[in-house]
């Protein structure tokens, strides 16, 4: 990449076609960082499901560690890094909820076990043993049988509004490419970084 997009996310979906054709196994795949009320960082691993509204769309159980920290503190960073093109995207912003809507139409899309297990899981919170989880996937199993399985009240998606998009591509003798795109009102501001 010598030149960048005139929009990150026209950059950044050419980029994702691009891993999704080379990558081995989860292209999606991104660092997602968040922040307490009292600033203490928390990082994990989760799976992008749409650049869309203007922010990248991931969903969650909303009183993981992760949802209780977007409660405390709307702000997020989010990090892809595809070893097999030697790229990198770092996406900082504010985060908002998806709308029901979105909420209900991507958990009906999902495999019938996960949502199941959407409801048999307190995330992030003690378990006393894996027997204790089996049991509430198969208490949740029986109770909604072969009929369907509704979004419980505690799943939602989150949507990344970014301030900040780096794109960055990996150079010989660390002589690295990197274009950073800023928010500037509508619009976009980008600009060449040193290595």
């Amino acid at each position: 990449m010598t030149q960048p997009f005139d929009e990150p996310f026209d950059h950044f979906r050419a980029w994702l076609a691009e891993a999704e054709a080379s990558e081995p196994n989860n292209p999606t795949a991104m660092s997602l960082a968040t922040a307490d009320a009292q600033g203490r960082p928390s990082c994990r691993m989760v799976l992008l499901k749409g650049v869309e509204g203007g922010g990248f769309v991931f969903y969650t159980n909303t009183e993981s560690h992760k949802g209780r920290d977007l409660a405390a503190n709307p702000r997020a960073a989010l990090c892809f890094h595809w070893k097999s093109l030697d790229r990198q995207v770092r996406v900082e912003g504010t985060v908002e909820p998806v709308t029901a809507t979105e909420a209900d139409a991507y958990f009906a899309s999902r495999a019938r076990g996960s949502r199941i297990g959407a409801w048999a899981s307190q995330q992030s919170r003690p378990l006393a043993d894996r027997r204790t989880l089996k049991r509430a996937v198969a208490h949740y199993g029986f109770r909604f049988g072969v009929g369907e399985i509704p979004r419980p009240p505690h799943w939602s998606g989150y949507r990344v509004l970014p301030e900040r998009i780096e794109f960055w591509t990996d150079r010989a003798f660390r002589l690295h490419d990197r274009f950073l795109y800023t928010r500037e009102g509508e619009g976009w501001a980008v600009e060449r970084l040193y290595p």
